[in-house]
């Protein structure tokens, strides 16, 4: 396969945290990094390889979504301004029974990965129903895929009981295995929503298949209370006793943790994937970051659905998370760009178990990398591209993206997916969600 020889104006590695380098350029070599060297020297090296310049660049590793349900998409703005509860019993769980099927996750999926490609996520950790439409949907964009087998007791339109669930989702990760960018995790939906014998059925069979657990933990004052008064003890304990917490946990939100929980979330080498937008809109609160990252445990950021964002923008929730970190804590040392910049990008694959692959630009690693026009004038003079990546540039300035060497994005434009057939499926969408009530205020 033919070289491919990217030089930016700055190349922002992540590792060492807060490096950049300039006059430097990077080699694909198929779907890896073969390497980062001086510019001149690449030039010289590679002379009759494909030679991509992008002068007022910065070029960094593709950002990482640490929790998403991305077929949510098409319920975006169905239901605003409302607590968590009452908007997920009242407005999104009704409008899910009536609508969910394998078409609206396909297309909702679409659309989301859409959106995320043009904003410089490269890969999404989903969490959803029909699991087979969501790995087509992320075949056919090419993204990186994880794709979350939603657990709960109760039936939607998808299973009727937790073992029901449990059985779809395997099924779905075995059609699937041997597709190098999708992977699957099991995710039961909450502590509220699992009882404990299910909890326990998903510790053995992750640790038999060696798959990753992903959760929502800890996300409003009301779920901790009410499970004290329903099991005696928060839910994190709860977690704990019945061996979920670890290294392959990823605990969504975790908004609402004490000193001794963070603590043991440290020692249990259990992943937080932040959610900053989702927590405000929804008044959840505000996760206390700076002392999680502080306890030593590792923190990705997540977007959290369309339904309840409104938007999958990783680097406005990215800088959104460095700024409520300076705020809630009074330290405006607190997470600063270098910090928060890597939580969206090896954080997450950390948690993720893909820090090998992905997360960073380093040589061996798979070429999962987006480049940012920072010469327009919102970002301009640059004295400190990291600064600006975190504080001032927008979504829209993403130029180019790659996965696994392959181009998803070039010059804004989407190359695997059709935004014009898109645009149209999510009006069809809206007119039959609306046609059943949903959707109008």
């Amino acid at each position: 396969m033919s070289l491919t020889v990217l030089f930016p104006r700055w190349i922002v590695p992540v590792v060492p945290q807060g490096t950049v380098l300039e006059a430097h350029a990077l080699v694909m070599d198929g779907t890896a990094i073969s390497a980062i060297l001086p510019a001149d020297v690449a030039r010289q090296r590679y002379a009759n390889a494909e030679l991509l310049e992008l002068p007022e660049h910065v070029l960094l590793p593709g950002l990482v979504n640490l929790h998403a349900h991305s077929a949510m998409t098409l319920l975006r703005g169905v239901a605003d301004d409302l607590a968590l509860m009452d908007w997920l019993n009242n407005h999104i769980w009704p409008a899910e029974k009536q609508h969910l099927s394998d078409e609206f996750v396909f297309d909702g999926s679409l659309l989301a990965m859409a959106e995320m490609l043009q904003g410089g996520t490269t890969t999404v950790n989903d969490m959803y129903f029909h699991h087979d439409a969501v790995a087509r949907a992320g075949l056919q964009a090419g993204m990186r895929t994880v794709v979350g087998a939603s657990i709960l007791e109760f039936p939607t339109g998808y299973g009727n009981n937790a073992d029901d669930y449990i059985r779809k989702g395997l099924a779905a990760r075995e059609h699937f295995l041997g597709e190098g960018l999708l992977s699957f995790t099991l995710a039961p939906h909450a502590p509220y929503t699992v009882a404990d014998d299910t909890f326990k059925k998903v510790v053995t069979l992750a640790e038999q298949l060696e798959l990753g657990i992903h959760c929502h933990v800890h996300e409003t004052a009301s779920e901790v209370s009410d499970s004290v008064q329903q099991y005696g003890e928060r839910p994190l304990a709860r977690l704990h006793r019945l061996g979920v917490l670890g290294p392959n946990l990823i605990a969504a939100h975790m908004v609402h943790a004490n000193d001794e929980e963070l603590a043991l979330l440290a020692r249990q080498g259990v992943h937080v994937a932040h959610n900053p937008a989702s927590n405000l809109k929804l008044a959840s609160g505000i996760a206390r970051t700076a002392a999680m990252l502080k306890a030593g445990v590792n923190v990705g950021i997540g977007t959290d659905g369309a339904a309840s964002n409104n938007s999958l923008d990783m680097l406005a929730d990215t800088r959104l998370a460095a700024l409520i970190a300076k705020g809630s804590s009074g330290d405006p040392t607190a997470v600063p760009a270098p910090q928060a910049l890597e939580m969206a990008t090896l954080g997450g694959a950390r948690a993720l178990g893909m820090a090998e692959r992905i997360g960073s630009l380093e040589a061996g690693k798979q070429a999962d990398l987006i480049a940012v026009d920072l010469g327009s004038l919102p970002t301009l003079p640059v004295f400190d591209p990291i600064s600006h990546l975190v504080y001032a540039a927008q979504r829209n300035q993403v130029s180019h993206v790659w996965v696994a060497g392959r181009a998803l994005v070039q010059q804004h434009k989407l190359l695997t997916l059709n935004a014009g057939q898109l645009a149209a499926k999510a009006h069809w969408w809206q007119t039959r969600i609306s046609a059943n009530g949903q959707g109008g205020k």
